[in-house]
């Protein structure tokens, strides 16, 4: 008789990996896959569906096992789900009394309940096991007879990935979760003990995972469903299996093409291929092989890209004092070489735009780094640039950091906010109108929200939240086109634009229609031309996307 085996996800997110809905991260697949090899029927349920029905817990046996991944190091805000809790992930495991009990994950690095506050360290009670470094490595050696540890070997991981990869069909909702592809782990400065704040240093030096290998999990993932992928889990995309270079290396473009055409091959049918993080530093300290490199990203990727910039502060005392990648000038010419490669629209749409990432409350942080961080972003406005997003929060230190012990937390919440408060009036609502001017069409929105109006984004890296005037049920799948803008979000009406149906609510959020002409509107309905439609309305911006 085969024992069964429970996968909690309690979602993780770290600089470099991505697991909370709609994403589901490698850890899962991986451990999935040596369950099986272990003689194991895993299943999947999310801490979120554990918290809307405990049941899910009940029921395990002797000779069952749960396996439990969790943890944050850095601090996020989410629509698709909430990360478990350090108190959820330890009742959980007094809870589970009978069964043999397992967590792993970055939850070993520590746990803080947000951004601000340090990380603490902690014994985690209640399970039998805590998983030590990867835990598809540690599990498999615990349920072998060996200690609960290992290190990351791709040798043993990349069969487990590919066994493990129908445990996404058991997601609630699959179809649309995006896969989180692991290419390596590691970071090349982590010799120079890498950012003050960053986990990612921990894992060494990279590893960089094989083409073949990951063309074997693209292939059993796309057999299972698998539609939506994003090439994350490793700090600079540019420097995969790259050779050499220090802190930072030089981009291998030929690598990428390789990548890039390995993963389309094995899923022919692909929706999204986005990518990842994408170190200014390496742009602007190699401009040539990452301007080849970008290309290459630009021609094997899906477009609405984005490459996450850990900028985190325009005040170079600040970037000195913490050891951080890149200068300010360096990612200021990092953003505009990614505009030159990837701001090129399809479908209206920008094929790959930088996003910023800054971080309050580190070391040698002043007042005047507001200023800086203000100034640096009126002159990306200025000169014209795209910038997808900008990500602002609060410093979440881990022991064995150096932000662990030197940083400004607290000194600077007032000006924090204001900066925050800043940076959504000024610049991201600006940002968006440039981005996505009236008329963009945004394919296959899903729905996450319900109500009026309901929400949604697209799958893919950093989608664009999605707010429609309509009440529409979850899991709904719509073009929509985008009519207005808030700080950040996006205003859209269903596409093709059909006038005779739409509600007067909806109607409103035509350009230049406003209530009043909605009203006239509804009540001259049906128009069977555009030219009727214009007696009434005028020019509106949306007169080619309209259906009669």
């Amino acid at each position: 008789m085969t024992s069964e085996a429970l996968i909690i996800d309690g979602y993780v997110d770290e600089p470099a990996c991505l697991g909370v809905p709609p994403y589901i991260s490698p850890y899962i697949r991986e451990v999935a896959g040596v369950l099986a090899a272990h003689g194991y029927a895993p299943r999947y349920t999310t801490i979120d569906q554990v918290r809307a029905n405990p049941s899910l817990l009940a029921g395990h046996g002797r000779g069952d096992l749960v396996v439990m991944i969790a943890g944050l190091t850095v601090p996020g805000a989410y629509i698709g789900g909430r990360p478990a809790t350090l108190t959820e992930i330890q009742q959980i495991g007094l809870t589970l009394r009978e069964p043999a009990t397992a967590i792993g994950g970055p939850i070993n690095f520590g746990y803080a309940p947000g951004g601000g506050r340090k990380a603490i360290r902690q014994a985690i009670a209640g399970f039998d096991a805590v998983l030590r470094g990867s835990p598809a490595v540690a599990l498999d050696s615990w349920l072998s007879g060996g200690e609960p540890e290992g290190e990351r070997d791709y040798a043993l991981s990349d069969p487990w990935c590919a066994a493990g990869a129908g445990i996404i069909a058991q997601h609630p909702s699959f179809p649309h979760v995006i896969c989180e592809l692991e290419t390596a782990t590691g970071c090349p400065r982590a010799t120079v003990g890498g950012c003050s704040f960053c986990t990612e240093p921990f894992y060494g030096l990279p590893r960089y995972r094989s083409i073949d290998g990951i063309a074997d999990e693209v292939a059993a993932l796309h057999a299972a469903g698998a539609r939506h992928f994003r090439l994350g889990r490793q700090p600079d995309l540019l420097s995969y299996r790259s050779t050499g270079g220090g802190e930072f290396p030089l981009p291998r473009p030929e690598a990428l093409e390789d990548l890039f055409s390995a993963v389309r091959e094995n899923a022919p049918n692909l929706k999204t291929l986005h990518i990842d993080n994408i170190n200014p530093g390496t742009i602007a300290r190699h401009p040539d092989a990452a301007r080849a490199a970008l290309e290459v990203i630009v021609a094997g990727h899906t477009p609405g890209d984005t490459a996450a910039f850990g900028m985190e502060t325009a005040d170079p005392a600040v970037v000195r004092a913490n050891n951080l990648k890149a200068m300010p000038e360096d990612v200021f010419r990092a953003i505009e070489v990614v505009n030159e490669v990837g701001g090129r629209r399809t479908r209206g749409i920008p094929e790959l735009l930088p996003g910023l990432n800054f971080i309050i409350g580190l070391a040698g942080e002043t007042p005047a780094t507001f200023d800086a961080n203000e100034a640096f972003l009126r002159r990306v406005l200025d000169a014209g640039l795209l910038v997808r997003r900008v990500n602002i929060r609060q410093l979440m230190p881990f022991e064995g950091t150096a932000a662990y012990e030197e940083n400004t937390l607290g000194k600077h919440d007032a000006r924090f906010r204001a900066f925050k408060d800043w940076v959504r009036l000024e610049f991201d609502e600006p940002m968006l109108r440039r981005v996505f001017p009236v008329g963009s069409i945004l394919k296959e929105v899903v729905i996450e929200v319900s109500g009026r109006p309901s929400f949604g984004r697209q799958m893919g890296s950093y989608p664009i939240l999605v707010g429609i005037p309509l009440e529409l049920p979850v899991r709904t799948v719509i073009d929509a086109v985008v009519v207005d803008w808030g700080s950040r979000s996006v205003t859209a009406l269903p596409y093709p634009v059909e006038i005779n149906t739409l509600p007067p609510a909806a109607l409103r959020w035509i350009p230049g229609i406003g209530r009043k002409r909605a009203a006239s509107i509804a009540a001259r309905r049906p128009f069977s031309s555009l030219e009727e439609f214009r007696a009434v309305a005028g020019e509106t911006g949306l007169d080619d996307l309209i259906m009669f």
